[in-house]
C-alpha cells in the first residue's frame, strides 16, 4: 500500500528478494545482520511519495521484525542472535564486543522471544516515528539493555 513511511533507500524489494534474502542468512551466505536507524520528522513524510525523506525508524522493531524469521522456522534463532552480535563484531575487527567473554564490554540486550507486543509509535524511546510497522504485531522484545556494564534500559521500570 502507498505509504511514504516504507520509502527506504535502497528500496524495499520483492518477495522473491526476501526469499532469497532469507536463504542466504540461513544457509550462511550472508554474513551478518546490521540495521540503519534514519528517524525522521513528521515533515519528511507526511508529503509525497517522491518528497518523503527516505528511511524508517528500527530503534524498536528490529528485533520483533528480525525474530520473525525464526518464528516462521525459516532460520534458527542462535543463527540470527550470532548474526545480530558476533557476526558485525568480526567484520569490524573488534574481539571485545558481540561477546559474553569475562574481560569484555559489558553491552548487552536480554530479550523474551516470545513476548507478543503491538508497535505504538507513540509509546516509542526514540524521536524517530516513522515506520511502517505502527499497528503491527511482533514476537520478541527487548526486556533490558546494559551499556558498559549499567542498566540503561529495564521493561520493568
Amino acid at each position: 500500500a502507498y505509504n511514504t513511511h516504507a520509502k527506504v533507500n535502497p528500496p524495499l524489494r520483492s518477495s522473491d528478494d526476501v526469499r532469497a534474502m532469507v536463504q542466504g542468512l540461513a544457509e550462511g551466505v550472508i554474513d551478518l545482520i546490521a540495521t540503519d536507524h534514519a528517524p525522521h520528522s513528521q515533515v519528511d513524510k507526511l508529503c509525497t511519495l517522491d518528497e518523503a525523506a527516505p528511511g524508517l525508524s528500527v530503534l524498536e522493531t528490529a528485533l520483533g521484525s528480525v525474530l520473525s524469521l525464526y518464528h516462521d522456522d525459516q532460520v534458527a534463532l542462535p543463527v540470527l542472535v550470532a548474526k545480530l552480535t558476533a557476526a558485525p563484531s568480526r567484520f569490524l575487527r573488534r574481539d571485545d564486543i558481540g561477546t559474553l567473554r569475562k574481560g569484555c564490554v559489558a553491552d548487552i540486550v536480554v530479550f523474551d522471544p516470545n513476548a507478543e507486543w503491538v508497535v505504538d509509535t507513540s509509546r516509542f524511546a526514540s524521536k524517530g516515528k516513522n515506520t511502517p510497522l505502527d499497528g503491527t504485531t511482533l514476537r520478541g522484545q527487548v526486556v533490558a539493555t546494559i551499556v558498559g556494564g549499567e542498566v540503561v534500559y529495564d521493561a520493568q521500570l
